[in-house]
């Protein structure tokens, strides 16, 4: 084939291709917006890249909107929100979710931003203030005193301040941003994904993408959303990417742009894959099995196509 020839297709293919992105971005546009209920912490910095930084078309498809774990979870319960990144028990209360495969906020090792922080040891421990940002912590804390570490434990929720959870109990549960601003010396603490992992062997999962199945009808047809939320979180966790999220994130925390990258690099796993969803379904069954929990739906995903498989 000559110069001519494959410079004219080339031109016809480009054309097509621009043709089709403009058709693909005034559908979406003329179409209801999904609202997105994201957290509000750190590590969902990569997987919200291109909600904030790209320039896909798809971007114009949602409405997002930030919150704390908790509340993340009751905007999908409710209504308010079409899609959000649930803590992974909230998917044991809600009706009809589909979770958008391969993408989570996991750990396979210490998490450094879920700790119980303690003024005495753990076989001393009586009293706990639970963080009230938290739905899948906490269940994760019960599921470690009462399989292993002893139950008779009394647990009261509170606001995630550790000097004030400290005045009156003996350790507190905090989750977040807080945790990673915690000054460990001054204290005991213990890492709840690292306890998990020591015990079981197991990644733990601590949320991920879900979307309500009524919300699907109001999904572009031509919009993969599994996609649009994986190759979100593959820009975020690129190299510039990250340097970006590190200027902007150290100085809210008072944390160094090396720490900040150390912690989403490596205290952080984005990938859900079958390890840790033989994870999952085991803190589901520990969970359900002493009260922490109702008993998990199904595991049902939104995977290439908007295709949902069991």
């Amino acid at each position: 084939m000559n110069a001519l020839a494959v410079d004219t297709r080339h031109r016809r293919t480009e054309r097509g291709w621009r043709g089709g992105a403009f058709l693909l971005e005034l559908v979406i546009l003329l179409m209801k917006r999904l609202r997105i209920s994201a957290i509000s912490y750190l590590n969902t910095a990569p997987l919200m890249w291109d909600f904030e930084h790209g320039n896909s078309p798809a971007r114009h498809a949602f409405d997002v909107s930030y919150t704390i774990p908790s509340l993340c979870a009751a905007s999908l319960l409710d209504g308010s929100a079409d899609i959000g990144i649930i803590p992974a028990a909230a998917y044991t209360g809600i009706p009809d979710l589909a979770i958008l495969a391969r993408v989570a906020i996991a750990s396979r090792r210490a998490v450094r931003s879920i700790l119980l922080v303690s003024k005495v040891p753990l076989e001393k421990l009586r009293t706990v203030a639970l963080d009230t940002s938290s739905m899948t912590s906490v269940a994760l804390l019960k599921v470690l005193f009462a399989k292993w570490w002893g139950g008779g434990r009394t647990f009261t929720t509170m606001a995630p301040d550790i000097e004030q959870m400290l005045k009156v109990n003996d350790a507190g549960l905090v989750i977040g941003d807080p945790a990673l601003q915690i000054d460990r010396s001054q204290y005991l603490t213990y890492d709840l994904a690292e306890e998990w992992i020591r015990l079981t062997g197991k990644p733990f999962v601590f949320a991920f993408w879900a979307i309500r199945q009524a919300a699907l009808n109001d999904a572009p047809r031509n919009l993969d959303l599994a996609t649009v939320f994986q190759e979100s979180r593959n820009n975020g966790l690129m190299p510039n990417s990250l340097d970006v999220i590190a200027r902007e994130w150290a100085p809210r925390l008072g944390l160094s742009p090396g720490d900040v990258k150390n912690y989403l690099t490596e205290n952080i796993y984005y990938s859900l894959d079958p390890d840790c969803l033989d994870g999952m379904r085991l803190f589901y069954q520990l969970a359900h099995q002493c009260g922490a929990l109702p008993a998990a739906p199904a595991l049902s995903f939104l995977d290439a196509a908007k295709a949902v498989v069991t």
